[in-house]
């Protein structure tokens, strides 16, 4: 995404801090506080360090704390915005008289982001999620205010007021695609993903292990479409998937027309974010669905009662943020039952499948025989596995 002219970032920041308007036009929410609070479950985390010290515990006041949400798409894709936005909806429910909200769509990757956040915080926010990984543009904000704290998804970085977080979206993903090894028939199957980045790594690589599994002659051949949000690339990249031979295609698009496609030419289908079957009735199979709410209720909670931890993150585990989706109408009976058995061993056994001897697309040994891949070297997985095509070598 370019850069603004300077003129019109200073009039976007002039109409934000007018009318609450995000970067691009997307109205900031208003604020709402209603609900009833329901109990509060502990997050998934992993210490990247000690913790040092907990955030300042909010002045009493009869004024709600203002929490702000920068989202790197609109709340209306369907998909990854609106799973993080019907969390922060749960928020106003769980915390009535205690919080409020406001929320900016099409946050860019430039400059103007570390001017959104700073604007939030003029406005008097002490908590801000962000929705995606913008690195520098929140540490910049963040080394600045320590007194706000500072949750980013997808990202890399800790401090005492800032944490990442994300899912173990490797499990759900291993799980469908133990399915399309069992389904597939020209034992070709596809994958459209958006950036060569660590999570279209790894659930690429999951989804070809899974199908792998169970069908040791399945291969996966992956196509990016350098975007998140794309129906029209992620149209042609299905095409070209099915075109080569693909008879079933996962992605991790924040929309569904990868699945139109592949519904109107009777392949299987599978994609990411939230259940999506009314785009693909008769050939949809699962998706990974997140749901962000009771991880957002844990941490405004610990802020609110001066408990909260920065130097840490938090990876959901399968069943609690992140799972498999309710099975499509017409995925065979045994087929379900055979991957239901392994997500029933993830959930109360602990089951990890990621476990060596794995090798490369070059034949060479990554992870050596016997050696569990941990969660923290699942998030950051940077090089495809023996049976995947398309992604970059390192």
């Amino acid at each position: 995404m370019s850069k603004r002219t300077l003129y019109l970032s200073l009039l976007v920041v002039f109409m934000y801090s007018v009318i609450g308007c995000a970067p691009q036009a997307a109205p900031a929410s208003t604020p709402t506080t209603t609900g009833e609070k329901p109990a509060a479950i502990e997050a998934s985390t992993s210490p990247t360090k000690a913790p040092e010290m907990a955030a300042d515990t909010p002045e009493a006041s009869d004024e709600p704390i203002l929490i702000g949400f920068a989202y790197v798409g609109p709340v209306s894709d369907g998909g990854w915005t609106m799973t993080h936005d019907d969390a922060r909806k749960a928020l106003e429910e769980a915390f009535p008289g205690k919080v409020r909200t406001s929320y900016i769509e099409n946050m860019p990757y430039s400059e103007e982001a570390s001017r959104t956040l700073e604007q939030f915080i003029a406005d008097g926010a002490k908590m801000i999620f962000i929705n995606s990984e913008y690195a520098d543009f929140v540490t910049k904000v963040a080394e600045k205010h320590p007194d706000v704290i500072f949750l980013e998804c997808n990202g890399h970085v800790s401090s005492n007021n800032r944490i990442w977080y994300y899912v173990n979206h490797w499990d759900p993903t291993y799980l469908i695609g133990m399915a399309a090894g069992l389904m597939t028939k020209t034992n070709k199957l596809g994958y459209i993903g958006s950036f060569p980045v660590s999570s279209v790594y790894a659930s690429a690589n999951a989804f070809q292990m899974g199908a792998q599994s169970v069908n040791p002659d399945v291969t996966t051949s992956v196509v990016l479409i350098d975007s998140w949000f794309d129906p029209a690339a992620a149209n042609q990249a299905a095409n070209a998937l099915i075109d080569d031979g693909a008879d079933f295609v996962m992605d991790i698009m924040d929309e569904t027309a990868a699945l139109q496609v592949e519904e109107k030419r009777g392949v299987w289908a599978a994609t990411w974010n939230t259940d999506q079957r009314k785009a693909a009735p008769t050939k949809y199979v699962s998706s990974v669905s997140l749901d962000w709410k009771e991880f957002y209720k844990t941490e405004v909670e610990a802020f609110l009662d001066g408990t909260w931890k920065g130097n840490r993150f938090a990876l959901l585990p399968i069943g609690q943020g992140v799972d498999r989706d309710a099975w499509g109408p017409n995925v065979p009976a045994d087929v379900q039952e055979k991957v239901d058995a392994v997500r029933e061993k993830m959930i109360n056994d602990g089951f990890n499948p990621f476990v060596g001897p794995i090798k490369d697309t070059k034949g060479k040994v990554r992870i050596e025989d016997g050696v569990m891949m941990t969660p923290e070297e699942l998030f950051r997985w940077d090089w495809a596995v023996e049976g995947v095509s398309g992604l970059p070598e390192n």
